[in-house]
């Protein structure tokens, strides 16, 4: 089954077993409230399930503990890891709301019929989301997600269809 990362593990806090978590999902409250499972993958070896026991939010990152974990030394080898979620734990998105695993990957096409290559990555620099279209031959294209540029996403055609706005293809 596929897994997202949903956060990353940089340090220990306390000595009740906390960790310290720098969130890397758009749904922290959803991802790390009591009672969530995650999963822990650290370098060789198995992923591990853990259950979120309590949790709370201390400046840009989220205090954790795991039912089972109740001390710092049961949760010293943690540091490192990477937090996921499975597949069937996605939320449900709004319309014309996209994973960027939905996205990448996806045939770019104008609003004339002309292939412009595909999403390499998606960049979230600011008001809204930046789409990184690979091009054969020339230098990457840059097009805001926005209901101007971005007119159509079929998922299941696998392709995209965007209208450039003058000036964005000599950026």
């Amino acid at each position: 089954m596929e897994t997202y990362n949903v956060g990353k593990i940089v340090n220990t806090h306390g000595i009740k077993g906390e960790v310290r978590v720098l969130s890397t999902t758009d749904f922290p409250e959803e991802r790390f409230k009591i009672g969530s499972k995650l999963y822990l993958y650290q370098e060789n070896q198995k992923p591990q399930l853990l259950i979120v026991a309590s949790q709370r939010q201390h400046k840009n990152f989220y205090l954790l503990s795991f039912e089972g974990y109740p001390t710092i030394e049961s949760v010293e080898a943690f540091k490192g890891a990477t937090l996921k979620i499975r597949e069937d734990q996605l939320t449900e998105l709004s319309e014309n709301e996209y994973y960027v695993h939905e996205i990448v990957g996806l045939d770019v096409f104008d609003d004339t019929g002309r292939e412009l290559g595909k999403v390499k990555e998606v960049l979230s620099p600011g008001a809204n989301d930046v789409w990184v279209i690979g091009r054969a031959n020339q230098k990457d294209l840059l097009l805001p997600y926005i209901e101007e540029v971005v007119l159509q996403v079929d998922l299941e055609a696998g392709k995209v269809i965007v209208h450039l706005l003058e000036g964005l293809e000599e950026l």
